[in-house]
């Protein structure tokens, strides 16, 4: 009788085994390590993984905007974030017993922030020409204010920095927009964050407070737009302000180090991770090999 008994407990052994290896693919997807790592990640510095979750305290600005509003209620329902400093021009109007708003002006916000600790921070500060008034008011905004709250993250020892920016980026573009943007990009990866991610979408779609009749036309369009977009054109396909917020939680859930780009797909990947209401367990470690 020993040799049955022997027998199952093989059986039992490669079982467990089985559902061993399945459960660590199954992880693999949900985390969107693959796909995050082939086809939805541009211009990746390193793209090496870190040892385990990071994210506790956050530092969040531009938070009254579209993206920012959806990447702040991400933040609060999140259990791996602690607590939440948003900064901001005016108060949000907004109470949670995680969430601090402290009122700044963004040409002192260092000085306002001296003393202030956090792991990682979120950046949705942006504006429009038409909004600004001027290609002088517009820069301030794009560019200095966001390098005024990344040197005031920087001060507070934050690891990592995420920011919106926009698909198409770059500092030798035409565009102005699109221009300054890339000019961002580039103060930003100077700026020697340990771990920094870019969002760059497309046009957010959402109901804004001034909704202007282009912005109502795109919303009703762009989705029938969307499919027709393939190949090379799929990082130009409108994107709900929601995915990106929560995209943004995605990011410091990510757990990846360097400079990484992401667009339409990889926004996606990020959003379904920032979703999650649990934080996404780490990966079994393997076991250490003999020297």
């Amino acid at each position: 009788m020993v040799a049955p008994r022997c027998g199952a407990a093989r059986r039992r052994s490669r079982a467990r085994a089985l559902r061993w290896r399945n459960g660590a693919r199954a992880l693999q997807r949900d985390a969107g390590t693959s796909k995050l790592s082939e086809n939805n990640i541009r211009g990746c510095d390193g793209g090496m993984q870190m040892a385990g979750p990071e994210g506790r305290l956050a530092l969040l600005a531009g938070a009254s905007g579209l993206a920012g509003g959806y990447a702040l209620a991400a933040l609060l329902e999140a259990p791996d974030i602690t607590r939440v400093l948003a900064v901001s021009r005016r108060p949000l109007g907004r109470e949670h017993p995680r969430l601090a708003n402290r009122i700044v002006q963004f040409e002192h916000l260092e000085a306002q922030l001296k003393g202030t600790s956090c792991d990682v921070a979120l950046c949705c500060l942006g504006t429009t020409l038409r909004q600004a008034g001027s290609q002088e008011r517009f820069r301030a905004v794009d560019i200095e204010c966001v390098l005024a709250f990344a040197r005031a993250a920087r001060a507070a020892n934050a690891r990592r920095f995420v920011i919106i920016s926009s698909v198409g980026a770059d500092p030798g573009a035409g565009n102005l927009y699109l221009r300054t943007k890339g000019e961002m990009e580039q103060r930003l990866v100077d700026a020697g964050f340990e771990s920094l991610d870019i969002l760059q979408p497309s046009l957010l779609l959402g109901w804004r407070r001034e909704t202007r009749p282009l912005q109502l036309a795109a919303r009703a369009f762009m989705p029938l737009v969307n499919p027709l977009l393939r190949g090379r054109y799929i990082p130009y396909r409108a994107i709900p302000a929601r995915a990106v917020g929560e995209a943004m939680l995605g990011a410091v859930r990510s757990g990846r180090r360097g400079v990484q780009r992401y667009t339409y797909e990889g926004i996606q990947t990020l959003a379904h991770l920032g979703a999650s209401r649990t934080r996404t367990p780490a990966q079994p470690k393997a076991p250490a090999r003999a020297r």
